[in-house]
């Protein structure tokens, strides 16, 4: 490339697949585009935890989108007996931690920490917490927050 050359270098973009056992399966993150601001910035300049969070809350998003009306988004996590959150927020730490804020089962505050070699969260479907007329949807507000990151 010479100086006066102001095209940018090509970056890799990430590797992503899924197999579907019927032609009527979920909608799934794998088989969506980045939204452009993420895809910005190639994954080599991200952080292990800013690259996990960021993928996160597309996964959030996309399964509050296949939700009904009388169900909110939970996280089960794997490998211990921490039980469920209800998700309120997320947000990571470089390098390499994602934590996760949100209530318990009884209403309890609720934060997780986790190192992102720990990663292993369970997308869950709850009843609405509170009786009103739409659900809480935490997955659109945390996907424009990454398009103004």
């Amino acid at each position: 490339m010479s100086d006066g050359d102001s095209q940018k270098p090509k970056t890799r973009q990430p590797r992503a697949h899924t197999a579907n056992c019927s032609e009527s399966g979920p909608v799934v993150v794998e088989d969506q585009p980045l939204p452009a601001k993420v895809a910005e910035t190639p994954v080599e300049q991200k952080s292990p935890a800013q690259w996990a969070y960021e993928r996160l809350i597309l996964y959030i998003k996309n399964f509050e989108e296949q939700l009904d009306n009388e169900h909110e988004i939970a996280m089960g996590f794997a490998g211990g007996d921490a039980g469920v959150l209800r998700i309120e927020g997320i947000g990571f730490f470089d390098p390499d931690i994602i934590t996760y804020y949100g209530s318990d089962g009884e209403g309890t505050k609720t934060q997780l920490v986790q190192h992102v070699s720990q990663l292993s969260v369970m997308l869950r479907a709850l009843p609405k917490q509170v009786e009103s007329a739409e659900p809480n949807r935490i997955g659109f507000r945390l996907a424009a927050q990454l398009e103004e990151d």
